[in-house]
């Protein structure tokens, strides 16, 4: 088969789907590149579908993914929302991704945001009993990971009405699942030989900015971007314009002006052999 040109992979998070990723599919078809996606197992349904998922069964979904994409595109870019951030990293890392780029969202290597309850720790323990790991609801909760109050409620009022953009609630076994993830992260982020973006709020309430300096300080060729006017989903929050222009910006795809970059305080810390690191917004 005949192959084109550039392809994006986007990867949600945990108990969502391409809602976690807000306009950056269509902000990526307008600059002229194809975008896939897929559902993860367990999602797309209900949260009783997670139950018993392993890591594995992601991981292997995502790698699939991107062996189908890869036959048809000579240049494929992956883009991970928090739990598919971590799930980016590992698929990049395992494939020796050299053929495109890899951009992190939210990447949650660490679960230490500024809303993460101080008993959060015990989770560990309750991994454990096997009973209440499986039957433990861990629910959604204001702020919903956004800091825009009209977002948060149209948020609030999607749950209320059981739309299926995003779990209320996922099994405590997913969590351990997912802290497979973040550890699969850490091991796999000093291997990776692609370009790397890590996009990140300073006032991410799930996962806070030692994420994004972890990935920064490990990847060798990565570039950071810290965003001053959201919280975890930063693709629908306030800098949601900023983010996918600077998505297209580090993919070097032309931004229209529905792209453009809202009126925010933006830091750019990268590394000074990065020619990206050093461009300012």
């Amino acid at each position: 088969m005949q192959t084109r040109r550039t392809a994006v992979l986007l990867i949600h998070g945990l108990g969502g789907t391409e809602f976690d990723l807000g306009s950056i599919h269509k902000m990526l078809r307008r600059a002229g590149v194809d975008t896939h996606t897929l559902t993860l197992p367990g999602h797309g349904g209900t949260p009783d579908d997670l139950i018993g998922l392993r890591a594995e069964q992601w991981l292997e979904a995502v790698r699939a993914k991107y062996h189908e994409v890869t036959q048809d595109y000579d240049v494929v870019h992956v883009i991970g929302m928090c739990m598919g951030a971590l799930l980016a990293i590992w698929l990049c890392a395992q494939e020796r991704h050299e053929r495109g780029k890899l951009i992190t969202l939210a990447s949650p290597i660490y679960v230490d945001g500024w809303a993460t309850p101080w008993y959060a720790f015990a989770r560990h323990l309750l991994y454990r009993l096997p009973i209440l790991r499986t039957r433990m609801r861990v629910r959604e909760h204001e702020p919903f990971g956004v800091k825009n109050t009209l977002m948060r409620t149209i948020i609030k009022a999607k749950f209320e009405r059981g739309d299926t953009f995003h779990y209320r609630w996922v099994p405590l076994a997913c969590l351990r699942e997912v802290d497979r993830l973040r550890r699969m992260a850490k091991r796999d982020a000093a291997r990776l030989r692609c370009e790397t973006l890590v996009l990140h709020a300073r006032d991410d309430d799930l996962t806070s900015l030692r994420s994004a300096c972890f990935l920064r300080d490990t990847i060798e060729q990565s570039t950071l971007v810290v965003l001053e006017n959201s919280y975890h989903m930063i693709c629908i929050d306030n800098d949601r314009r900023l983010v996918a222009s600077s998505v297209l910006d580090f993919l070097g795809l032309a931004a229209n002006d529905a792209a453009a970059p809202a009126s925010t305080s933006v830091k750019n810390v990268g590394r000074p052999a990065s020619k990206y690191a050093v461009a300012s917004y």
